[in-house]
């Protein structure tokens, strides 16, 4: 058996790759979002137990020893040293350049550390592997939010939720960001209703609805 590696959307699994004459048979495998930080300041980011986002299958093989420095990383990142995990998520990258999730990784620990120009950096690395990854565009976005640039935050947004509608943390944001940045009170009441079909007890949400309403008449 050689053991393989799938990164996306910033997680790991293991792969077994079954040899059958001198051929690799590789096992078809949903992936998930994992290792993301949880809503801080009304910034909403998945946690590793909140859903699951099923994405197209893909296949790469990539080496036991750059598995084992992924799962450092995560390690490292969540005991909040980013600094190290950064160290050894560009190690990663060194040896492995085809897949979006250490790119999104090490993007989310420059963020922890204020570097917001090389989290930048990393995240359009990673959507120019995956221009739809849910994860990267949504972090993309709130560090457009922060900058100022609304109207690319917007279509960072549009993008995580354009091939992944049930992606939670981007509907939010899109809806925060257009109630309270771009004043489209129309776009806010969508994402907010849209949100709330899924996540229904979310009060904080329904509570934005009914501004959001009031503030359109409704």
């Amino acid at each position: 058996m050689i053991k393989g590696l799938i990164l996306n959307n910033a997680v790991i699994f293991s792969v077994v790759d079954v040899m059958r004459e001198g051929m690799l048979r590789k096992v078809s495998i949903c992936l998930s979002c994992a290792f993301l930080f949880s809503c801080a300041g009304g910034d909403a980011r998945m946690q590793a137990d909140v859903s699951m986002i099923k994405a197209p299958t893909s296949y790469v093989d990539v080496d036991s020893d750059v598995e084992l420095d992924f799962k450092n990383a995560i390690t490292l990142m969540q005991q909040e040293q980013n600094a190290q995990a950064i160290a050894v998520l560009k190690a990663v990258i060194d040896r492995e350049q085809r897949l979006p999730a250490p790119y999104v990784n090490i993007a989310i620990a420059y963020n922890k550390i204020e570097d917001t120009k090389a989290a930048e950096e990393n995240l359009i690395k990673a959507l120019k592997l995956d221009i739809g990854h849910p994860v990267a565009n949504n972090e993309l976005g709130l560090l457009y939010r922060k900058s100022g640039k609304f109207n690319a935050a917007r279509t960072a947004y549009q993008n995580a939720i354009k091939d992944h509608p049930n992606y939670l943390p981007a509907k939010r944001n899109l809806g925060v960001l257009c109630d309270l940045y771009l004043h489209d009170f129309d776009c806010a009441l969508e994402q907010f209703e849209e949100y709330l079909e899924i996540e229904p007890d979310d009060k904080t949400v329904a509570i934005w609805v009914a501004d959001v309403k009031r503030r359109l008449g409704k």
